[in-house]
């Protein structure tokens, strides 16, 4: 796992962030994104609206420390919909297909980072500009707490971590179904 010192700002963290990553410059001006799931490669387009959240997802990485591995993905998105997406849309469904991974192969850390996500804030409602991107990790760390200890789960949390795994299955079932439309059209019509 990345560490990102609290002395760094968000400028030079997100740097390293994607300089350890291979990431380049971020890649927001990609006309496709390109995710390697084993042997399978997975392609989407980079929309405006995936290039706004991914440009406050990506400074989340830095001030969380998640990783990008497929665990480290769940877990961020598990943080990012307890804490809440906004208006942010695609980062509501990006993040719910995250959660769904992530409680098959790490169901404990996706709760543990839904827990911090109910007990921290994050970026959603800001925009990345001069001032984000000059603060420090630390303040940063400080104005989305996450520089306090979360705490053990309580009861009320687990109704809503519950609601939210069961929709983030439901988003990861009906978007392979939809992703599964048209190889079933050809199926069909190759077989008439």
């Amino acid at each position: 796992m990345a560490s990102y010192p609290d002395t760094l700002t968000i400028r030079e963290a997100r740097a390293r962030y994607f300089a350890l990553n291979g990431f380049g410059e971020g890649g927001y001006d990609a006309r496709w994104v390109r995710l390697q799931a084993g042997p399978i490669a997975i392609s989407f387009p980079n929309t405006a609206a995936r290039v706004r959240a991914v440009r406050l997802h990506d400074v989340h990485h830095v001030v969380t420390e998640y990783d990008t591995t497929w665990t480290g993905e769940a877990e961020i998105g598990a943080w990012e919909i307890a804490s809440g997406c906004a208006d942010h849309y695609a980062a509501w469904v990006l993040n719910l297909l995250a959660m769904a991974i992530g409680l098959v192969l790490a169901p404990r850390r996706v709760f543990a980072a839904f827990i911090r996500g109910r007990r921290s804030a994050n970026l959603y409602r800001t925009i990345v500009d001069e001032p984000l991107l000059a603060a420090s990790v630390a303040a940063t760390r400080q104005r989305l707490c996450l520089d306090t200890a979360v705490g053990r789960a309580r009861s009320v949390d687990k109704l809503p971590f519950a609601a939210w795994s069961m929709l983030a299955v439901v988003t990861l079932l009906g978007t392979a179904a939809l992703a599964l439309v048209p190889f079933a059209i050809v199926v069909h019509l190759a077989t008439r």
